[in-house]
């Protein structure tokens, strides 16, 4: 098998890079309205990749506990803001921010380092490997907790009559959220889930793509593909429950009372 690896030139991503604006094209050509946005969500991805490209090369050239954390950290506040950043209905205050970097923090670093004990780098925390792993369990796991919080607000919103009657009926908090839970739970799983089953026939994932066109023995690249959708799952499902338990305590209170006036409203009723 060659493993000659083939480089990209600044020609062939500003090539691929036509494929978005023909998206553009068909937007306006629709009345989407979603053209502006796509421009700048992918000005916004090139400016990002560009950083994070410096960023990884002064990282490996100077291994650091410290440095690997800091950056490990400024990772996970990010995820967090974004996995509530979209929701339609947010809690107020630092609330929303506190969920989401909390449920990111125990996803990513957890999993994270139960995965680095497996592959047993050296040192552990080598941002060659620390890094990479921690954004593929942050990503994965950012979009089952904003799934899942915003089904459980929604449905807390939109359930508000039968759960405030299961209230009145003696129903302890968690007994008349759990429904709501139950279901913002799965909603949260079922991506991943499907990814788990999709994997290795339907699509190659991105990892294991990456280190097939990089020359890596395919038996390998397998490997270390199943060992990421492990984490992947696990830091998901983590993430999920962290922050759909803590959303629906907030919900309510000590005296067992539905708290909707905790959620501010970006959509139109």
């Amino acid at each position: 098998m060659s493993t000659e690896t083939i480089f990209l030139t600044y020609t062939d991503l500003a090539i691929a890079a036509s494929l978005l604006l023909v998206n553009a094209i068909l937007s306006l050509c629709f009345g989407l309205g979603l053209e502006k946005r796509l421009l700048i969500a992918a000005a916004r991805m090139i400016a990002q990749f560009a950083l994070i490209g410096l960023v990884l090369v002064w990282l490996f050239n100077n291994v650091s506990l410290l440095f690997t954390g800091l950056a490990a950290a400024i990772m996970i506040i990010f995820a967090g803001r974004e996995s509530v950043a979209r929701q339609d209905r947010r809690f107020v205050g630092w609330w929303s921010l506190g969920i989401g970097v909390s449920s990111m923090a125990l996803a990513g670093i957890l999993v994270t380092i139960f995965a680095l004990a497996q592959m047993r780098p050296d040192p552990w925390y080598h941002p060659q490997y620390a890094i990479p792993l921690l954004g593929l369990i942050l990503g994965n796991a950012m979009n089952g907790v904003s799934l899942g919080l915003n089904n459980l607000t929604n449905g807390a919103a939109q359930g508000k009559l039968a759960i405030e009657t299961r209230l009145c009926l003696g129903q302890s908090r968690e007994e008349a959220l759990r429904p709501i839970v139950r279901e913002a739970l799965r909603t949260a799983m079922l991506p991943i889930i499907n990814s788990m089953a999709a994997a290795g026939i339907v699509f190659l994932p991105g990892m294991m793509t990456g280190q097939i066109l990089a020359g890596v023995d395919p038996e390998e690249a397998v490997k270390y593909q199943l060992l990421i959708m492990f984490m992947v799952g696990g830091g998901t499902a983590f993430g999920s429950l962290c922050a759909i338990l803590g959303g629906a305590r907030l919900l309510s209170d000590s005296r067992h009372r539905l708290r909707l006036d905790r959620l501010q409203t970006f959509k139109s009723e």
